[in-house]
């Protein structure tokens, strides 16, 4: 399913150990999760070996068939999820059929909507449009009930739960409407668990945990970036970010254009924004570092200076984005578009991208330690963008 590109372990192998952590960040977006799946191929090829990944929504499955099986069967079951799910349209267009794949596309877009996704979600025929209390599990246009066989097939929840890679999948309580993060170092994580990041309302029914009720985590924020670098703030790690909706984008032509860089604005507003804020917090923590420094002696012992001071050092982190800007054939649709072509191509360009950006020079520069948080997106026009 992946194209061969030129690339060299050897030469990036060593990188990973600089660090103390190396952790996968997926957000949400449907088909589009074939791109993370794609990235993370190309990522394996160069033996990233991720111990932490967190994932929101289609990263949470694709984040629950990495962490559940053995290394050397990653990328298969990925393979194999995403091969399932494009199964309904498994017509390759040849090339001449270019000018008019936006076509097939769309018939592959509605035959998702009229029949659902194998292995995944089905309708429910009649759609419920009221529930009671106690069968809130059924007020949804499609039943999921196929993803979680397909999850316990695929992925070994035993292995998942036994340390080896912490999983954190986001999730919003439907009650509360505030976030929740099921974390495998704090509980033991099952395929329910992984529905309940996924439950994307009404397309998808609330699932129930020890009583509570929980939906989609991009209903808040599409990407648990914020989370992984509030759980500790002193972890030395290299985050690698892949993000399937582009906040950069060209002026809409048309109403379906405009819908669409309406999607994306929508779901990557919140990344762009955790982005600027890390920025701007990292700022204030050395700001906050020299401050501290200028104190005489006598203060240091002060109990709020000590204080401060635990606070004003960052570890060592290198924030890597792996953004999809490639040009999709799907428009505003794209999100829900399981065609066999098109699940091939996003997981071609994940794999180009992820590839593309460890043979950029300025990825041994974002791989070399150094003090606070130091932001690199590769994956823009083919150059580098760093940013401190």
């Amino acid at each position: 399913m992946a194209k061969t590109l030129k690339a060299t372990p050897a030469d990036t192998t060593q990188a990973w150990g600089k660090f103390d952590h190396t952790v996968v960040v997926l957000q949400g977006g449907g088909a589009l999760g074939a791109y993370q799946a794609g990235v993370y191929a190309g990522l394996a090829e160069c033996d990233v070996e991720p111990d932490w990944i967190a994932g929101v929504s289609i990263g949470a499955i694709n984040a629950a068939l990495i962490a559940g099986n053995p290394s050397a069967r990653r990328v298969e079951r990925l393979r194999a999820f995403w091969e399932r799910a494009s199964a309904r349209s498994p017509f390759i267009p040849p090339a001449v059929f270019d000018p008019i794949r936006p076509f097939f596309n769309l018939v592959s877009a509605a035959s998702t909507v009229a029949f659902g996704v194998p292995g995944f979600f089905t309708p429910r025929f009649p759609a419920p449009l009221t529930a009671r209390e106690d069968d809130i599990k059924a007020l949804s246009l499609y039943d999921t009930r196929p993803l979680k066989a397909t999850l316990e097939e695929l992925v070994d929840f035993d292995l998942l739960n036994s340390n080896g890679i912490r999983l954190s999948l986001g999730a919003v309580n439907v009650r509360s409407g505030n976030s929740m993060y099921f974390d495998s170092s704090k509980m033991r994580i099952g395929p329910e668990h992984v529905m309940a990041s996924g439950a994307l309302p009404p397309g998808f029914p609330a699932i129930e945990i020890d009583g509570e009720w929980y939906w989609d985590g991009g209903i808040a924020c599409n990407s648990p970036l914020w989370y992984v670098l509030d759980e500790d703030y002193r972890m030395s790690a290299l985050i690698l970010q892949v993000d399937v909706f582009s906040g950069l984008g060209a002026l809409p032509q048309n109403i379906a254009q405009m819908q669409e860089r309406a999607k994306d604005i929508q779901y990557a507003s919140k990344t762009r924004f955790n982005t600027s804020r890390i920025s701007e917090i990292e700022e204030l923590r050395a700001a906050l570092r020299r401050l501290l420094d200028k104190l005489p002696p006598s203060m240091k012992d002060d109990p709020d200076v000590a204080k401060l001071s635990t606070i004003s050092t960052r570890g060592a982190v290198a924030l890597v984005h792996f953004i999809n800007r490639n040009r999709s054939q799907s428009s505003n649709y794209k999100d829900y578009e399981f065609s066999r072509a098109t699940v091939m191509e996003l997981w071609d360009f994940g794999y180009s991208d992820a590839k593309r950006s460890i043979a950029d020079p300025e990825w041994q520069n974002a791989t070399n330690l150094g003090n606070g948080i130091r932001i690199y997106d590769l994956t823009q026009s083919g150059t580098p963008s760093p940013s401190t």
